[in-house]
């Protein structure tokens, strides 16, 4: 079950943040994402082009260690943070509908950690031995 959340919370993320992408570049933010930050999320209290890098790098490099299972309490929390903010102050009508479920996995993730399929699992083996 834990291995399950880690895919679809990243999945989540990660397809968000290829949208940010410039089509045909490994990672480069488009200019449609920019705007995007000073447009439509512009009451998130960041600089907008600050805001897009943040949210750029993050929807890439949390959901690649939830899939990995590495670090995943520290991604969750991350995501966690990234959630509420979208949350507050971008889309607030939103909880019923997706966030609420978004949260819901990363506790889970945050109290129960990556499970036993996860490079967490396999380096506390190795710490343990």
């Amino acid at each position: 079950m834990l291995l399950f959340m880690r895919v679809v919370l990243a999945g989540v993320f990660w397809r968000s943040g290829q949208t940010k992408i410039a089509e045909g570049t490994w990672f480069t933010i488009s200019d449609n994402a920019y705007a995007l930050f000073e447009s439509e999320y512009s009451g998130v209290p960041l600089p907008s082009h600050l805001a897009a890098v943040m949210a750029t790098v993050s929807e890439h490099l949390f959901p690649v260690l939830l899939v990995f299972g590495l670090l995943t309490r520290f991604a969750a929390l991350a995501l966690l943070g990234m959630t509420m903010v979208i949350q507050i102050f971008v889309y607030p009508d939103a909880w019923w509908t997706e966030h609420s479920l978004w949260v819901a996995m990363q506790l889970a993730l945050i109290v129960r950690g990556a499970g036993i399929f996860s490079l967490d699992a396999l380096f506390a083996r190795g710490r343990a031995s």
